[in-house]
Protein backbone atom coordinates (compact mmCIF):
# COMPACT_ATOMS: atom_id res chain seq x y z
CA UNK A 1 0.00 0.00 0.00
CA UNK A 2 1.42 3.54 -0.99
CA UNK A 3 1.87 6.07 2.22
CA UNK A 4 2.07 9.59 0.60
CA UNK A 5 1.78 12.47 2.44
CA UNK A 6 1.32 16.36 1.10
CA UNK A 7 2.61 19.82 1.94
CA UNK A 8 1.25 23.09 0.27
CA UNK A 9 4.17 25.31 -0.45
CA UNK A 10 4.24 29.24 -1.66
CA UNK A 11 6.21 30.27 -5.47
CA UNK A 12 6.20 33.36 -7.26
CA UNK A 13 3.27 31.50 -9.66
CA UNK A 14 1.10 30.03 -7.04
CA UNK A 15 0.86 27.51 -4.35
CA UNK A 16 2.34 24.31 -5.10
CA UNK A 17 0.92 21.12 -3.81
CA UNK A 18 4.24 18.49 -2.90
CA UNK A 19 2.82 14.73 -2.78
CA UNK A 20 5.67 12.44 -1.78
CA UNK A 21 5.78 8.77 -1.55
CA UNK A 22 8.28 6.36 0.02
CA UNK A 23 9.83 6.79 -3.82
CA UNK A 24 9.81 10.16 -3.81
CA UNK A 25 8.07 13.27 -5.37
CA UNK A 26 5.13 11.83 -6.93
CA UNK A 27 3.19 15.14 -7.76
CA UNK A 28 4.35 18.64 -8.14
CA UNK A 29 1.31 21.06 -9.10
CA UNK A 30 1.02 24.79 -9.39
CA UNK A 31 -2.58 24.89 -7.86
CA UNK A 32 -5.59 27.31 -9.50
CA UNK A 33 -8.11 25.47 -7.24
CA UNK A 34 -8.21 24.70 -3.40
CA UNK A 35 -5.90 21.86 -2.59
CA UNK A 36 -8.09 19.62 -1.49
CA UNK A 37 -9.69 18.94 -4.80
CA UNK A 38 -6.15 17.55 -6.35
CA UNK A 39 -5.51 15.72 -3.34
CA UNK A 40 -8.69 14.11 -3.89
CA UNK A 41 -7.90 13.29 -7.77
CA UNK A 42 -4.45 12.35 -6.97
CA UNK A 43 -5.97 9.95 -3.92
CA UNK A 44 -7.72 7.95 -7.03
CA UNK A 45 -4.79 8.05 -9.00
CA UNK A 46 -2.50 6.74 -6.10
CA UNK A 47 -5.13 4.29 -4.38
CA UNK A 48 -4.07 6.09 -1.19
CA UNK A 49 -5.19 9.51 0.74
CA UNK A 50 -2.38 11.22 1.09
CA UNK A 51 -2.02 12.94 4.64
CA UNK A 52 -1.17 16.36 5.59
CA UNK A 53 2.87 16.24 6.69
CA UNK A 54 5.64 18.78 5.20
CA UNK A 55 8.51 16.67 6.41
CA UNK A 56 8.61 14.40 3.44
CA UNK A 57 8.45 17.07 0.94
CA UNK A 58 10.81 19.37 2.82
CA UNK A 59 13.85 18.70 0.11
CA UNK A 60 11.24 19.59 -2.60
CA UNK A 61 9.94 22.71 -0.80
CA UNK A 62 13.44 23.81 -0.57
CA UNK A 63 14.64 23.02 -4.04
CA UNK A 64 11.93 25.08 -5.13
CA UNK A 65 12.87 28.35 -3.50
CA UNK A 66 16.83 27.44 -4.78
CA UNK A 67 15.03 27.25 -8.38
CA UNK A 68 13.58 30.69 -7.75
CA UNK A 69 16.03 32.32 -6.21
CA UNK A 70 18.22 31.56 -9.52
CA UNK A 71 20.59 29.11 -6.94
CA UNK A 72 19.85 26.03 -8.66
CA UNK A 73 19.19 24.74 -11.96
CA UNK A 74 18.84 21.29 -11.85
CA UNK A 75 15.93 18.90 -9.09
CA UNK A 76 18.05 16.71 -7.53
CA UNK A 77 14.94 15.06 -5.94
CA UNK A 78 14.40 11.04 -6.28
CA UNK A 79 11.20 11.47 -8.37
CA UNK A 80 8.13 8.59 -8.18
CA UNK A 81 7.39 7.87 -11.55
CA UNK A 82 3.99 5.41 -10.72
CA UNK A 83 1.75 8.11 -12.38
CA UNK A 84 3.72 7.63 -15.76
CA UNK A 85 3.68 4.83 -18.45
CA UNK A 86 3.71 4.19 -21.97
CA UNK A 87 4.56 7.36 -24.68
CA UNK A 88 3.71 9.72 -22.00
CA UNK A 89 6.88 8.69 -19.52
CA UNK A 90 9.20 7.96 -22.52
CA UNK A 91 8.35 11.81 -23.47
CA UNK A 92 8.55 13.08 -20.02
CA UNK A 93 12.18 11.59 -19.68
CA UNK A 94 13.27 13.12 -22.33
CA UNK A 95 11.97 16.49 -21.42
CA UNK A 96 14.30 15.97 -18.63
CA UNK A 97 17.41 15.84 -20.53
CA UNK A 98 16.75 19.22 -21.49
CA UNK A 99 19.39 22.10 -20.30
CA UNK A 100 18.66 24.77 -17.81
CA UNK A 101 17.88 27.68 -19.69
CA UNK A 102 17.51 26.18 -23.33
CA UNK A 103 14.18 24.94 -25.23
CA UNK A 104 13.28 22.34 -27.56
CA UNK A 105 10.66 21.94 -29.62
CA UNK A 106 7.24 19.29 -29.75
CA UNK A 107 8.89 17.89 -32.34
CA UNK A 108 12.14 17.53 -30.76
CA UNK A 109 10.79 15.94 -28.09
CA UNK A 110 8.75 13.40 -30.08
CA UNK A 111 12.03 12.16 -31.45
CA UNK A 112 13.94 12.40 -28.81
CA UNK A 113 11.27 10.03 -27.39
CA UNK A 114 11.23 7.72 -30.21
CA UNK A 115 8.06 8.59 -32.26
CA UNK A 116 8.65 11.26 -34.41
CA UNK A 117 5.28 11.82 -35.80
CA UNK A 118 3.75 12.25 -32.41
CA UNK A 119 4.22 15.79 -31.39
CA UNK A 120 0.89 16.62 -29.91
CA UNK A 121 1.00 13.19 -27.62
CA UNK A 122 4.46 14.98 -26.08
CA UNK A 123 1.86 18.24 -25.83
CA UNK A 124 -0.35 16.11 -23.90
CA UNK A 125 2.59 14.43 -21.78
CA UNK A 126 3.48 17.85 -20.99
CA UNK A 127 -0.26 18.81 -20.24
CA UNK A 128 -0.18 15.57 -18.26
CA UNK A 129 3.21 15.59 -16.38
CA UNK A 130 2.97 14.68 -12.47
CA UNK A 131 5.57 17.23 -11.77
CA UNK A 132 5.27 21.00 -12.69
CA UNK A 133 8.45 22.77 -12.59
CA UNK A 134 10.80 20.29 -11.22
CA UNK A 135 10.50 18.05 -14.61
CA UNK A 136 10.81 21.02 -17.10
CA UNK A 137 7.70 20.81 -19.67
CA UNK A 138 7.83 24.55 -19.81
CA UNK A 139 10.84 24.06 -21.81
CA UNK A 140 8.98 22.55 -24.18
CA UNK A 141 7.87 25.22 -27.32
CA UNK A 142 6.33 25.17 -30.87
CA UNK A 143 8.28 24.69 -33.45
CA UNK A 144 7.39 28.11 -34.47
CA UNK A 145 9.15 29.64 -31.42
CA UNK A 146 5.74 30.19 -29.68
CA UNK A 147 5.26 29.28 -26.03
CA UNK A 148 2.03 26.98 -26.12
CA UNK A 149 -0.16 27.17 -23.69
CA UNK A 150 0.97 25.37 -20.24
CA UNK A 151 -2.05 24.12 -18.74
CA UNK A 152 -3.70 27.14 -19.52
CA UNK A 153 -1.14 29.40 -17.69
CA UNK A 154 0.97 30.50 -20.71
CA UNK A 155 2.24 33.62 -18.09
CA UNK A 156 3.54 30.62 -15.91
CA UNK A 157 5.47 29.00 -18.48
CA UNK A 158 6.93 32.71 -20.01
CA UNK A 159 7.83 33.39 -16.51
CA UNK A 160 9.87 30.63 -15.67
CA UNK A 161 11.35 30.84 -19.28
CA UNK A 162 12.34 34.24 -18.26
CA UNK A 163 14.04 33.52 -14.88
CA UNK A 164 15.89 30.76 -16.53
CA UNK A 165 17.27 33.07 -19.80
CA UNK A 166 18.37 35.76 -17.14
CA UNK A 167 19.85 33.36 -14.33
CA UNK A 168 22.07 31.85 -17.90
CA UNK A 169 22.70 35.28 -18.94
CA UNK A 170 23.92 36.40 -15.62
CA UNK A 171 25.98 33.32 -15.20
CA UNK A 172 27.16 33.61 -18.93
CA UNK A 173 28.29 36.90 -17.97
CA UNK A 174 29.97 36.23 -14.93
Amino acid sequence: MTIATYSVHPTPIGEALLVTTEEGLVALSVLDGPAYAEVSRLSLLLHSVPVPDDGPAREAAGELDEYFAGARRAFSVPLDWRLTAGFTRQALEAIAGIPYGETASYAEIAIAAGSPRAHRAVGTACARTPWSIVLPAHRVIRSDGSLGEYGGRPENKRFLLDLEERVAGAAGRA
